[in-house]
């Protein structure tokens, strides 16, 4: 599979009450070529909006797929990730780098009620986690046998396992597109807390 041209990365990072996402469009060289900011609330239903906001300012036609980095950011402000597809009209899919029994327990504990109800019917509505063994040609000795693990809406899982793969630099274990926008979060939310 070629990869695509250029992929959207959206990793978040929290502080008390706000989550600041960072979106880092990389090309397929590993090149970042753009970035853009937005925000959500920890705690919310609002990681989602905030994800489809971000793409429409950045108004980059050329990206090709957008990946996320996870699926409960912002203490369980959990994304639906068929609707971020069906807004940016691009494939989609989350990224995650341990195993899990799955995030119902979590739920459970955190949450009851109506909040509790609205979280697990998204979390049930998205597609199963993939496993994506790593590509040894490209990785460290310590991280060789550690497995990604995605969800894709709009494109197949052996498509999105190259993609992954494709992006992954030597020496680290997160695609370049979330490994950039994983940064780039980090420094908007210690740039805008107030101290």
């Amino acid at each position: 599979m070629t990869l695509p041209s250029r992929t959207l990365g959206i990793a978040f990072s929290d502080d008390d009450r706000t989550s600041r996402l960072a979106g880092a469009v990389v090309r397929a060289d590993g090149t970042l070529d753009g970035l853009g900011f937005e925000t959500c609330t920890v705690g919310g239903v609002d990681a989602t909006d905030a994800a489809i906001a971000l793409f429409d300012r950045l108004g980059r036609e050329d990206v090709r797929h957008v990946a996320v980095a996870g699926i409960a950011p912002a203490w369980f402000n959990l994304l639906e990730l068929s609707r971020l597809r069906d807004a940016v009209g691009r494939p989609v899919y989350a990224v995650s780098y341990e195993e899990s029994p799955g995030l119902e327990p979590a739920l459970r504990e955190a949450f009851d009620g109506e909040a509790l109800a609205r979280r697990l019917d998204t979390y049930r509505s998205l597609p199963p986690r993939v496993r994506v063994e790593r590509d040894e040609s490209n990785s460290t000795a310590s991280d060789a046998s550690e497995p990604l693990f995605v969800r894709a809406v709009g494109i197949d899982a052996d498509e999105t396992a190259a993609a992954v793969r494709g992006l992954v630099r030597e020496g680290f274990r997160r695609s370049e597109p979330l490994r950039i926008a994983a940064i780039a979060a980090s420094a908007h939310r210690e740039a805008t807390t107030e101290r």
